[in-house]
């Protein structure tokens, strides 16, 4: 072979090094971390202090700081990791590292500390911080980059920030609204984000595992299924229970069912950093039908909320905080025993949280027990095997 055909490799000492504490290098690994640990520890809590065992005098009712910590402490800080290390592999542009990204970090740890160590107003202003700093950083990045598909994201991000300060105003008293009202709209945003992520990454995970696989995204479908999401959660968050409602939300249901169809979820079935996302989704059309029902008044609201909040949110979230940290540290994308036994721990979490409750009322503690410790040990065990990857360099490495 001519040498003039071979590819010109850069010389070693040209490929970009790492540098840096390997923490801070890119945004999921002190957030995942972070998310991971929290929720390990918050979830006992909650339980501890709603069966009466934990006496912390909190402002709030141990209810409303599960929700606000689960949506706000749990789920944003996923969500702020995912999108500061896609908004670098999006754009080819830095995001935050280093010195910015830890303090971003801390920024996040000091609310959780304050919701339970310091005055109320003190944690309020800490903890609406986030939210508004990370979309004005991604916006940025985006726009440099003169990507503006995503730039919808952002939006969310900021109706996020708005919900999280409108919750806090509520519990201060400044707003006559119940503080609830506003976590119903961060979950209904959460969702909106995990639409719009899954529609992308689940269809293209399952083409590229499945050889010979095409599959065919309709965008009129696409563009529906979130227009009739987006009605249908904004009726629930902010209108009163009734008929109407129960149609959106049906509808939705629906379209989400046809929208994973299209993805022939049963392909995925022996991949199971593949078939987790699919499950996952699948309670999306399962809390949208069960909040139909509760416009109705024939079920209550709260299995809804938690297959939403418990199987969707939670499982997609194992299911992309395992599969990133993995192509985000060098290592295969083949989860091991023990990431699938964290899956079915999520999964088992959801049953147990959604449907014990309207199956078998009676047992109630126990099924919250179930949830709770199927939970945090499926988050344990994401700890054990990704907390000294997340903590080390790359495997093949890299910088990143």
């Amino acid at each position: 072979m001519d040498n003039k055909t071979l590819p010109l490799m850069p010389p070693a000492a040209a490929l970009p090094q790492p540098s840096g504490w390997p923490l801070l290098r890119l945004g999921f690994r002190p957030f995942y971390l972070g998310a991971a640990l929290f929720t390990v520890l918050a979830m006992p809590l909650w339980l501890a202090m709603l069966l009466g065992v934990v006496n912390l005098q909190l402002p709030t009712s141990p209810v409303l700081w599960h929700g606000h910590e689960m949506l706000f402490g749990f789920a944003v800080a996923v969500i702020v990791g995912f999108l500061l290390t896609a908004g670098k592999a999006w754009t080819g542009l830095a995001t935050p590292r280093g010195t910015v990204l830890g303090g971003l970090a801390a920024l996040w740890l000091a609310a959780r500390i304050a919701a339970i160590a310091a005055p109320y107003a003190v944690y309020a202003a800490v903890d609406i911080l986030l939210l508004p700093i990370v979309a004005a950083v991604f916006a940025a990045v985006l726009l440099r980059a003169g990507n503006r598909r995503n730039l919808p994201l952002v939006a969310i991000l900021a109706l996020l920030a708005s919900a999280n300060l409108v919750f806090h105003l509520a519990v201060l008293g400044v707003v006559d609204l119940p503080p609830a009202r506003a976590l119903h709209a961060a979950l209904a945003l959460i969702v909106m984000i995990e639409c719009v992520i899954a529609g992308r990454v689940v269809p293209a995970f399952t083409s590229s595992a499945t050889p010979g696989l095409r599959l065919t995204i309709n965008p009129r479908l696409e563009s529906a299924t979130l227009a009739i999401t987006a009605i249908a959660l904004v009726w629930w968050a902010v209108a009163s229970p009734g008929p109407l409602g129960a149609v959106f939300l049906a509808l939705a249901a629906a379209c989400h069912l046809f929208r994973q169809w299209q993805w022939r979820p049963w392909v995925s079935r022996s991949r199971p950093i593949l078939w987790i996302l699919h499950l996952a989704y699948a309670w999306l059309a399962v809390g949208f039908a069960l909040l139909s029902l509760a416009q109705l008044g024939l079920v209550a609201a709260s299995p809804g909320i938690h297959a939403l909040a418990v199987g969707a949110t939670g499982g997609l979230i194992i299911g992309m905080v395992t599969r990133t940290a993995r192509g985000h540290t060098g290592r295969p994308l083949q989860a091991s025993r023990l990431e699938v036994l964290a899956y079915a721990l999520v999964m088992l979490a959801a049953l147990a949280r959604v449907f014990a409750p309207v199956i078998a009322p009676q047992w109630l503690i126990f099924s919250l027990l179930v949830a709770a410790l199927a939970w945090s040990a499926a988050f344990a065990i994401y700890l054990f095997v990704f907390a000294p990857w997340l903590l080390t360099t790359r495997a093949d490495g890299k910088d990143g």
